[in-house]
């Protein structure tokens, strides 16, 4: 057969009930293998030195061009002209590695950009950041010193299990964001998708012969409930305007009235520019999110809200820091003191974004409008174009409004009118 091409090998058609092989003319023992599902990898053939027949993967088309398989190839043969079985190396090297190997290779290719994720863009930093976090504390104390080889499902569920018991809990200290190390079915398993994710990652990139977290059951978790009704957010807003009076932190007191009256998450809001804000179309341009771009619409009491929060001009963000160039961070730490004082458990800026949606169900809005002002992923092409419609305004300035008459002291009733 003459020199492969890219030609060639897009023109290779899969067989049902076997595998297809074509081989390079001009480079003894290179080639490219097809599986039945249409996968077309490149490989070399040889004889070691004992003389068995080894195959060793260069890469799959597609990653790999096929002039640079041939060149990777070439070297890959050179080295068994001189000796070597690069193919017993691989297998030595991946037998070697340890779940701390694997964890390492992910956060510093993931940190280069070099990982895609769900949406097929390189995996976010605040995603990495957590995933750090649940490595330091749950997965490399409990299990970084396994080989990978022998790690099975049963040990990736027995893992589970330990986490949620809260065994790793004395054995490492908190760094990074999702180190939550208090345990629980919750922790567990956000722990266990970290370590499929990243153990996927490393069988795409060739590191591991297949993944043995694929297929876990993830322990399910005790679903959060907890919404502030409406005689709580009135007292609510009752003790933050007594509080402000009294010298509590204004940015972290505006900062929980804009998750209140926008459903945002915590981070949505403190990373929020000036910039994003169009007033004139009740929305906010949010460049990165959980579910990527967003154009989200909220309600006029929060554009009123944001718009006329004091304005600090060396700094791009609407909430900014007290010091630095960063944003405020507080926000937890304020809405702690604030519920404290106001007799209020178990509140987090989860629960505020929780009771925008109660309010927005208890006005009588469909799960459909509700999930396009808290901004959820698309579903379908209707959802995808929701905040072109119209009612979606409508909507938000009906649930911020409602909400805003109870928490935030300068809403007037003229306001609320218009919103209705």
């Amino acid at each position: 057969m003459a020199r492969l091409t890219k030609r060639e090998v897009d023109s290779l058609r899969p067989l049902p009930d076997r595998d297809v092989f074509a081989w390079d003319g001009e480079i003894r023992g290179f080639g490219i293998r097809v599986k039945p599902t249409g996968s077309k990898t490149y490989f070399v053939q040889y004889r070691n030195a004992d003389g068995r027949t080894r195959r060793l993967v260069i890469g799959k088309h597609g990653i790999l061009a096929t002039d640079q398989a041939r060149d990777l190839g070439r070297q890959k043969l050179a080295e068994v002209c001189k000796g070597d079985d690069p193919s017993a190396q691989r297998r030595a090297a991946r037998a070697s590695l340890t779940i701390a190997d694997i964890c390492d290779w992910y956060l510093k290719e993931g940190r280069a950009g070099r990982l895609l994720g769900r949406n097929r863009r390189p995996i976010k930093a605040t995603t990495l950041d957590g995933d750090e976090g649940r490595i330091n504390v749950h997965i490399k104390p409990l299990i970084g010193s396994r080989s990978i080889r022998g790690f099975i499902l049963a040990d990736v569920e027995k893992f589970q299990a330990e986490i949620a018991a809260g065994r790793s809990l004395a054995r490492a200290k908190r760094r990074g964001r999702g180190g939550q190390t208090r345990g629980g079915p919750g922790v567990a398993g956000r722990a266990v998708s970290t370590l499929r994710g990243m153990l996927g990652h490393a069988k795409r990139h060739g590191l591991l012969e297949a993944n043995p977290a694929l297929g876990v059951r993830i322990v399910a978790s005790k679903r959060n409930l907890r919404w502030l009704s409406r005689g709580e957010l009135a007292v609510l807003g009752a003790t933050m305007a007594a509080a402000e009076r009294q010298g509590e932190h204004p940015t972290g007191l505006a900062a929980i009235r804009t998750l209140l009256l926008t459903g945002f998450r915590r981070l949505e809001v403190l990373g929020m520019h000036h910039s994003w804000i169009r007033d004139k179309e009740n929305s906010i341009c949010l460049p990165e999110t959980k579910t990527g771009q967003q154009v989200r619409i909220v309600g006029q009491a929060a554009i009123d809200l944001l718009t006329q929060h004091p304005r600090r001009e060396d700094s791009p963000f609407v909430f900014p820091a007290d010091w630095g160039e960063g944003h405020f961070i507080g926000v937890v730490r304020v809405l702690d003191r604030v519920c404290a004082r106001a007799g209020l458990a178990g509140i987090t800026p989860h629960v505020l974004r929780h009771t925008f949606a109660s309010m927005a169900a208890e006005l009588g809005f469909s799960e459909l409008t509700i999930a396009g002002l808290l901004g959820h992923a698309s579903r379908g092409v209707t959802q995808r174009y929701i905040h072109l419609d119209r009612a979606l305004i409508l909507a938000a300035n009906r649930v911020a409004a409602e909400i805003a008459q109870l928490v935030v002291p300068s809403t007037s009733a003229i306001q609320r009118n218009a919103a209705e």
